[in-house]
């Protein structure tokens, strides 16, 4: 067994430290798409610099620990892995500008045994540099087809939103471009998987796929325009998992249920009738 349950909750990851700006924000904006009809006034505001707002989702993009699982002394395989779901819990609204540190750990490992893999959860904090301020904490859902049997938390089990068994209560149609994964790969996912031809078809694909988290950030984007009337900071926490991979030039269907324990949410791809984001769960600040 390459690895166990008592290495990785014992594995150390470095800190990582950034200064981003807002020309970071504006960028991550206009890699999502955001900007693409320059007279919508509420898209403006994400890309603009005059009444700058700043997506929550860019948080996945800040300090970020790299392709751990194989940088580090993890022991996964990690040829084998897959990025299974994502939740971003906000503390505080990203500001514009700021000194950010990243703290990273792995907090929990469901074992489903010998053959059949396991689940590792891998969290990320970001703190302001200058005064400590928590803004966000994320964790990464990862899949590691390849590491089944090396124990885990026998208490744990896996936690699915479950989407009403009724019509959306509301519905946003976003078409990507044909260009969002070479524009989303400047916020700092180099993968090649998202821009070379020849590797996405060795892994299986007819062509470049668009990265999971510009998915993410995508219904991110739809989510404050459906549930927080355009107002980032009242989106509270955003949980998901990931069902299907997109190609760019894909049209996504962000579809909302509402609730009276949150808002429940799924993105869609149109054309091919797949689910490229299920059993989302979102909750959202009251409007002041």
């Amino acid at each position: 067994m390459a690895t166990s349950y008592e290495k990785l909750l014992a594995l150390k990851v470095p800190e990582k430290t950034v200064h981003y700006t807002a020309k970071d924000c504006q960028l991550y904006a206009l890699s999502l798409g955001l900007g693409s009809d320059p007279m919508n006034l509420a898209e403006l505001d994400f890309v603009y610099e005059k009444n700058l707002k700043v997506l929550p989702s860019l948080s996945m993009t800040l300090a970020h620990p790299g392709f751990w699982a194989r940088d580090l002394d993890s022991g996964l395989d990690w040829v084998k892995i897959l990025h299974a779901g994502q939740s971003m819990t906000m503390h505080q609204a990203l500001p514009s500008e700021a000194n950010i540190v990243a703290r990273s750990r792995i907090v929990d490992v469901i074992d489903k045994g010998e053959g059949k893999g396991a689940l590792v959860y891998f969290e990320r904090q970001l703190l302001d540099q200058d005064n400590d301020t928590l803004y966000c904490a994320m964790v990464q859902t990862v899949f590691c087809r390849g590491d089944g049997g090396m124990g885990g938390n026998q208490e744990l089990k896996p936690v699915t939103h479950q989407i009403p068994e009724r019509p959306a209560d509301a519905a946003l149609v976003q078409q990507t471009s044909a260009q969002m994964a070479l524009l989303y790969r400047l916020n700092g996912d180099m993968n090649p998987l998202h821009a070379d031809p020849e590797i996405a078809k060795k892994a299986g694909f007819e062509r470049p796929i668009l990265q999971g988290l510009a998915s993410f950030g995508v219904a991110c984007a739809s989510l404050i325009t459906l549930c927080c009337d355009n107002e980032p900071s009242r989106m509270l926490s955003m949980d998901c998992r990931f069902s299907a991979p997109v190609y760019p030039g894909e049209t996504l269907r962000t579809e909302v249920w509402r609730e009276a324990e949150g808002i429940y949410f799924r993105v869609s791809v149109a054309g091919r009738e797949v689910r490229a984001i299920d059993n989302g769960f979102v909750k959202v600040r009251a409007a002041s």
